[in-house]
């Protein structure tokens, strides 16, 4: 399970550091209040916290996707539910998301990494954990980015 573990060190280091590439989800989250956190910059740009709620999403799905060896598309509201409303339990069900999968991940050997797990598109489990990886920092530079913009 040298592989998987591997992949597991590159999801929690996309969630809370150190990574080379600049900050982490968590990194780029500190300093950010409800108020920055809901934010609007333009009406077609989503919040902070939509965002926050997409990443959560996606990490549990993924878990959810191992588990059951099937994958489901999250698509509209699935996949950009509205943030509950209170910032300290989006941050939580972010982190518990994150951490949930990245335990999980440590415990798969290597053999279901070649797993086809949507056919339709040829999705591999390798592929499916690294692209949870890019998303997750895809999504801390958009934070960061967000956080600068914010005038309050």
């Amino acid at each position: 399970m040298i592989e998987t573990s591997r992949i597991a060190d590159q999801l929690r280091r996309s969630y809370e550091g150190i990574a080379w590439h600049g900050p982490s989800l968590k990194e780029a989250l500190e300093g950010v209040t409800s108020t920055v956190a809901s934010h609007r910059i333009s009406p077609d740009v989503h919040t902070i916290g939509e965002i926050v709620e997409h990443v959560a999403t996606w990490a549990g799905a993924a878990r959810r996707f191992l588990i059951e060896d099937y994958y489901v598309s999250l698509i509209g509201a699935a996949e950009w539910p509205a943030p509950s409303g209170d910032w300290s339990t989006t941050l939580v069900k972010l982190a518990e998301s994150q951490q949930e999968l990245w335990e999980y991940v440590q415990t798969l050997p290597d053999e279901r990494l070649e797993d086809v797990i949507f056919a339709q598109k040829n999705y591999s489990v390798y592929m499916l954990l690294h692209g949870i990886v890019q998303h997750n920092l895809y999504h801390a530079g958009q934070i960061s980015l967000l956080k600068k913009l914010a005038v309050l």
